[in-house]
C-alpha cells in the first residue's frame, strides 16, 4: 500500500479480520479467496506457525496460523475460523484467522504510518493503522508476514 500520497480521493478496499482481540486489514487485491477451515494435513518437522497443507481444488497449499506467526496465544479453530488464501510470488498460501469481518472501503486520509513504538523488528509487516470511527484497524502486508527464509521454504 502506498501511504505517502494518501488523500481523501483515494479509497482503499480491505478485507478485515480478527486475530485475538484485534482487527486487521489486508488489501483486497492480495486476497484470492476466503474459505472455511477444512481438514489440514500436518507436515512433520515443520515450524510451529505452519499448520500443515490442504488440497484446494487439486492444488496443495501450505497453511500458516497467523495467530502463532503474530505471537498471539493459541486457540482452537471454531465455526468463525477462516482461511484467507493469498498469492505470494505466484504461490498460493493460506492464512488462518479467527474470523473475517467484512470488506471495507475506507478513504486513504484515515490511514497513518505505524507508530514508531510498535514498529519493532517483528512488526515490519504492519504497514499502517486505519482510524475508523469506533476502532483502529491494523493493516498487514501478507507478503511481509513471512521472512525471506520462510518464503523460500514455502515457495521454492
Amino acid at each position: 500500500m502506498n501511504n505517502k500520497n494518501n488523500n481523501s480521493q483515494e479509497i482503499l478496499q480491505l478485507v478485515s479480520y480478527r486475530i485475538g482481540n484485534e482487527e486487521f486489514g489486508t488489501d483486497i487485491l492480495k486476497v484470492r479467496e476466503i474459505i472455511r477451515t477444512v481438514v489440514i494435513t500436518k507436515v512433520p518437522n515443520s515450524p510451529d506457525y505452519i499448520e500443515g497443507v490442504i488440497n484446494l481444488r487439486g492444488k496443495v497449499i501450505p497453511i500458516i496460523n497467523l495467530r502463532t506467526k503474530l505471537g498471539v496465544s493459541a486457540k482452537e479453530n471454531d465455526y468463525n475460523t477462516r482461511i484467507i488464501v493469498v498469492e505470494l510470488r505466484n504461490t498460493t498460501i493460506g492464512f488462518i484467522v479467527d474470523s473475517v469481518s467484512e470488506v471495507l472501503r475506507i478513504p486513504g486520509n484515515i490511514i497513518e504510518p505505524c507508530p514508531a513504538i510498535v514498529s519493532g523488528i517483528n512488526s515490519e509487516y504492519i504497514t499502517a493503522v486505519g482510524k475508523l470511527q469506533d476502532k483502529l484497524l491494523i493493516l498487514l502486508d501478507m507478503e511481509k508476514v513471512l521472512t525471506a527464509d520462510e518464503k523460500n521454504l514455502l515457495i521454492n
